[in-house]
């Protein structure tokens, strides 16, 4: 006999209140759309009001600012009085908020802040002022779950299955929590919209990461699914080898009701989601025949109604992206998790595809043409002024304190939404590694590998390449799909790679005929070294589960110590 499987509660009652709280958002996204000229103005108007009075804002003149007759005037004062800034610029005023000041660079003080990695070793703390919070996440939220149903109408018939960080993680000196804005969001949602997800919102505090992930994957087993959100596809591919690794398990629990008392988590949260699980004898037998039908599994098998999927598609990440073509029903939508970032929640992607709309009623945009970026007189472009199939680098200011902030982000225009451009992400800037010169581009690297590749005929499933000073020379490591490739088949793709880089860079050619930079030293990685890297990295307090990514080509000590271990011996 075939398993019912249960319709979400309410879910018409749901797409009508999403319908209506999403379509006004929409709405409003579409109005500041038909003058996108004259809404970046208005908004960077209404930041400059709302932080005039702060410390930053009289010491940048924003009165003077504002008093502008006109938009070129108000552009050319606002450039003239505050200088682009990077975090570290921010970091002594930020630190007083942080011990209690208030009114240094946004009214009062935060309501919390998002910490995230930084280039200098000590994590950047982001503020989340209510007024940002109030007018970007919340209201984005709602857009963000309508433009599912925009793509699939019956998306919410099954369950949300969203991974997220904790809302807090602990507190400032002043005692201000810091966290998961996804975490906040989460915890915050309105009940119609809580009703949506998979699991309640006390599992996403639960402190232990194998404990969370499993609780999560415990209670979604035993729904129907219909949608997933998670920014790293590597958290799909833990999903799947997880289910696999602890099928018995899961399926006892489903059975009887029960959590496993060995996943570690405080008795009140534990007696809270306890308290929502019942026996389901049915499901656990659906499970059980699917396993005896098929063996491995995936989810088109246990939630054969997901037809909603969003993640990270760029870089490394590419290399889940034919997996996925196995593990899900053809008719299901992956969608680009767009452009974010802690620091911006820049736009959604709309249209179902890759594309981010920017949004010009909630941050002012500037940007510097991709070729000029090294110029000390740098052309600053408004949002309305870019050209398609162009790239830039992207500059925010916000409603929580960071004002002509360099993203370090190359991003592409690819069209527009009404008059507001549509972009894609497509590399950090600091995706340039140099030890002597060199300066190696991060495609330039991505390239060479493809060469490589195609010539050799080798398939690789990740590589990743680390400039180290210590020896003045490049580490290139491999993980093959073909696993009886060895140190042979990686020094010849590395000979290549060697190679095509002096082809295209000539300072690479350079530096290498000078022996500036030695020879490459080849690697071999063993199966799924780029899962066990997350797991180390996030374990050592480096990235939270939503914040991971990879970078191609990078000079990272620690990080390079860990792939290191990685190595096939």
């Amino acid at each position: 006999m075939d398993y019912k499987y249960e319709t979400t509660v309410g879910a018409k009652k749901i797409n009508f209140l999403m319908g209506i709280a999403g379509g006004i958002q929409l709405k409003k996204l579409k109005k500041a759309g038909k003058n996108c000229a004259k809404t970046e103005e208005q908004t960077l108007r209404s930041i400059l009001e709302y932080a005039k009075d702060s410390e930053w804002g009289k010491a940048h003149n924003f009165d003077k600012i504002l008093a502008a007759p006109d938009a070129a005037t108000l552009y050319k004062l606002w450039r003239e009085n505050v200088p682009p800034a990077d975090y570290e610029d921010f970091r002594p005023f930020i630190d007083r908020c942080k011990n209690g000041e208030e009114n240094i660079l946004y009214p009062g003080k935060a309501m919390m802040y998002a910490t995230t990695s930084g280039t200098t070793g000590q994590p950047k703390w982001i503020p989340i002022t209510p007024e940002y919070y109030n007018n970007v996440y919340s209201k984005m939220t709602k857009l963000w779950l309508y433009s599912f149903m925009m793509h699939r109408p019956k998306v919410f018939y099954g369950r949300d299955l969203s991974v997220v960080g904790k809302a807090v993680e602990g507190q400032a000196p002043d005692g201000t929590v810091y966290g998961s804005v996804s975490g906040v969001t989460r915890r915050d949602v309105p009940a119609f919209i809580d009703k949506l997800h998979s699991a309640p919102y006390e599992v996403c505090t639960i402190e232990d990461y194998h404990s969370r992930f499993n609780t999560l994957i415990r209670i979604g087993l035993g729904q129907n699914v219909g949608s997933m959100i998670t920014a790293n596809p590597s958290t799909v591919a833990e999903l799947v080898k997880t289910v696999n690794e602890n099928f018995d398990d899961f399926v006892d629990q489903i059975e009887k009701g029960t959590l496993n008392p060995e996943y570690k988590m405080d008795p009140e949260t534990r007696a809270i989601i306890e308290s929502k699980l019942t026996p389901n004898p049915a499901r656990a037998q659906c499970l059980r025949d699917l396993k005896a039908k098929y063996g491995e599994l995936y989810p088109k098998h246990y939630w054969p109604n997901l037809v909603f999927l969003t993640t990270w598609k760029c870089g490394n990440t590419k290399s889940y992206m034919g997996k996925f073509n196995e593990w899900f029903n053809s008719d299901m939508l992956h969608q680009e998790f767009g452009y974010f970032a802690s620091e911006c929640r820049a736009g959604l992607v709309l249209n179902g595809q890759d594309d981010t709309v920017l949004f010009p009623h909630m941050h002012y945009f500037e940007f510097v043409r991709e070729e000029d970026s090294e110029k000390e007189d740098k052309e600053f472009l408004n949002l309305s002024q870019l050209e398609k199939g162009k790239r830039y680098i992207i500059y925010v200011t916000t409603f929580a304190g960071l004002y002509r902030y360099c993203m370090n982000d190359i991003i592409e225009c690819t069209g527009f939404f009404e008059q507001i451009p549509t972009i894609q992400f497509i590399m950090k800037t600091n995706g340039i590694v140099s030890m002597t010169g060199e300066k190696i581009h991060e495609t330039q690297f991505i390239n060479a590998v493809r060469v490589a590749e195609k010539e050799t005929g080798y398939s690789t499933k990740m590589f990743v390449g680390f400039a180290d000073l210590s020896i003045s020379a490049y580490h290139f490591f491999y993980e093959f799909e073909d696993k009886s490739l060895g140190k042979e088949a990686a020094e010849k793709m590395t000979q290549i790679v060697d190679r095509v880089l002096g082809e295209e860079n000539v300072e690479w050619k350079c530096k290498r005929d000078t022996e500036r930079v030695k020879d490459p030293v080849s690697h071999v990685l063993k199966a799924n070294s780029m899962d066990a890297f997350k797991e180390e990295w996030i374990s050592l307090g480096k990235s939270r589960e939503g914040q991971f990514k990879l970078n191609v080509l990078m000079q990272n000590d620690k990080a390079l110590e860990i792939f290191k271990t990685l190595e096939v011996k």
